[in-house]
């Protein structure tokens, strides 16, 4: 049964972590930090089931989509293109001939584009001010890791000039440097999982000395596998405040040690995480 750090909304699924001694950390984009593909599963979760109805031997709409939905919320934080590679397996098991796996991802970004481009036009322009498109309390817990001398990391499933991009537009570029990472076009030369393994291997650390903040399975997953630290964050995108009680229950599920709503209780969990009290 978990527990909450008193006095905040910090939930604490693993009260035995090994704390104290963060040196990295690495942060999913998409969710996590940032807002501007708020409703990109609404994108992708359509387009998929649409083409899947137009296979002989497909299933009836609520089965279908529940098999999408099942799908992209497990595949949460991969890279696009390996989802659009399971879109044509799943239209050949339903005796289709698909497309190729690129052809349905440049799809997939068009109809996302028309979804989020007044976001980054906004952005760009100074329409939009960047906190509105920021998980709250966002630019403060990468100030105060850099407080620290915690090395930030960002990786996303997004393709790299577009994290690059985005991340540029809402001011958090040079909290990370040259660690900005994300989907390229040879896609066995990035993952999450090798961006975790070289972290720990060039900067000589253990898994205790990394903590991962991110609302997505894999980047979670693969923490835990190395035996870092696992901060799921359960964010509700939509209005900014509170838990996604959906998210939250695939992050512990997961393994996240411990889930936030975002991060307007920074100094309370950055206390926790590089404290030992």
């Amino acid at each position: 049964m978990s527990d909450y750090l008193p006095g905040t909304r910090i939930e604490i699924i693993n009260p035995a972590l090994a704390r104290g001694d963060v040196r990295s950390a690495l942060f999913d984009f998409d969710g996590t930090l940032s807002l501007i593909r708020q409703g990109w599963q609404s994108v992708m979760i359509p387009l998929m089931v649409e083409v899947l109805r137009e296979t002989p031997q497909h299933e009836d709409d609520t089965a279908l989509e529940a098999a999408v939905v099942e799908y992209v919320t497990r595949s949460t934080g991969i890279q696009t293109i390996f989802q659009m590679m399971e879109l044509v397996e799943m239209v050949r098991a339903r005796g289709g001939e698909p497309r190729t796996a690129q052809e349905y991802k440049a799809e997939y970004l068009r109809r996302l584009w028309q979804h989020i481009r007044e976001r980054v036009e906004g952005l760009k322009s100074g329409r939009l001010a960047a906190d509105d498109l920021l998980v709250p309390g966002a630019r403060e817990v990468l100030e105060g890791l850099r407080k620290r001398g915690v090395t930030c990391y960002l990786a996303s499933g997004t393709d790299r000039p577009y994290v690059v991009d985005e991340a540029a537009a809402l001011g958090l570029a040079p909290f990370f440097g040259p660690h900005i990472y994300g989907a390229l076009d040879d896609i066995h030369a990035y993952s999450k999982r090798q961006v975790i393994q070289r972290i720990l291997r060039e900067n000589h650390l253990q898994g205790p000395n990394l903590v991962t903040f991110g609302d997505g399975f894999v980047e979670i997953e693969d923490t835990k596998a190395v035996g870092g630290i696992a901060v799921g964050v359960a964010s509700d995108e939509v209005t900014r405040q509170g838990v996604d009680e959906w998210k939250r229950e695939r992050l512990i599920q997961a393994g996240a040690d411990l889930i936030v709503p975002d991060f307007r209780e920074h100094e309370a969990l950055l206390g926790y995480l590089c404290g030992v009290d």
